[in-house]
């Protein structure tokens, strides 16, 4: 089985690459879809974060106050780093689950969604791995569209990793800072030289 890792800060247009993968029809594992499930109610990450960030850091439902969370972290890295931590965790115990099911299905290409490419469950996983990368002026404009405030973007991107840094850790880089034809023609390409040259035809 082919384990393609797609990685690339906020805004970068991670997730449209891997929903071109998905609808080609190869299954994705969203870390950020499995991230809100270990974190909602009676999620599996909850005890431990409310055991290191105290009982504000949990709702009455027992998921994460993320307001709160958010409020705490971004004004201190090394909360960040413990939260982060945290999260990763109980995220690729679920990624890991995942990926022996798809081997037991004898499944050809699976794809790994992950905003923060640690090495411990992503990149010891990944046969190759694409890094999605755009101009930090466009993601900006983007993150607002989404409804976010200014600042809160600016933080966001502030403490993740550059584009440089995304790009050094992939084995192809894709720069999104262009139209959206110019982005599939780009993945396109590389479905064509890097999956369908292994056999797997999506």
């Amino acid at each position: 089985m082919f384990v393609l890792g797609i990685t690339g800060p906020i805004g970068s247009g991670k997730s449209t690459v891997s929903g071109i993968l998905k609808d080609r029809g190869v299954p994705v594992l969203d870390a950020d879809e499995i991230s809100r499930n270990v974190t909602a109610a009676q999620g599996a990450a909850i005890d431990e974060i409310e055991e290191v960030f105290g009982s504000k850091a949990i709702l009455e439902d027992r998921s994460l106050n993320r307001q709160y969370m958010a409020d705490t972290v971004f004004k201190d890295n090394r909360k960040l780093d413990q939260l982060s931590a945290i999260i990763h965790k109980h995220v690729f115990i679920v990624m890991d689950k995942d990926l022996e099911e798809h081997r037991k299905l004898k499944t050809k290409c699976v794809v790994l969604d992950v905003p923060i490419p640690v090495n411990k469950g992503f990149v010891d996983h990944c046969d190759q791995i694409w890094a999605v990368t755009c101009d930090d002026s466009i993601r900006l404009t983007r993150l607002i569209e989404r409804g976010m405030e200014r600042e809160d973007a600016l933080r966001r991107i502030s403490v993740q990793m550059s584009n440089d840094e995304y790009a050094a850790l992939g084995d192809f880089e894709i720069d999104n800072s262009g139209t959206p034809d110019e982005l599939g023609e780009k993945v396109e390409e590389l479905i064509k030289s890097q999956l369908n040259e292994r056999g797997i035809r999506i």
